[in-house]
């Protein structure tokens, strides 16, 4: 992580993606981070994962966001879990078989789900317009 880091460009947009959960690697990724987008999945073990990155995010002091992968599986506990703690939820990703087979030969989403584009792109311009007070 951090040699990933050393190589950021600080005048650009840098993304780093990090496993589930607030262990070591997370919060290494998180320091410095103007803005983190969470991203988890509408199931009891999604849930908990967020809540607990949720906890740690908020003792930090970072603003988020909240992307629900396969949206469409599992229950509504996470939307529930957003709605209650007033957390944006940025983009919903219905479960889809072509975003799987384009996962697993390293393409895009947008390549399987070319209307996800815009939304996604509107994330990157939320994520920007309510970034951490004084990032650049």
């Amino acid at each position: 992580i951090r040699a990933v880091k050393h190589r950021i460009a600080d005048d650009k947009l840098n993304i780093l993606d990090c496993p589930p959960g607030n262990a070591c690697p997370v919060i290494a990724s998180l320091n410095g981070a103007d803005y983190v987008i969470l991203v988890t999945e509408a199931t009891p073990f999604g849930l908990n994962d967020l809540i607990l990155s949720v906890d740690t995010l908020r003792r930090i002091g970072l603003p988020f966001g909240v992307v629900i992968n396969r949206s469409d599986t599992g229950d509504d506990g996470v939307k529930d879990y957003l709605k209650e703690e007033g957390i944006e939820l940025l983009l919903e990703i219905p479960e889809s078989r072509e975003v799987a087979h384009a996962y697993s030969k390293g393409e895009p989403i947008t390549d399987a789900m070319p209307e996800l584009r815009e939304k996604l792109l509107g994330i990157i311009d939320y994520a920007k317009s309510h970034r951490k007070e004084g990032a650049q």
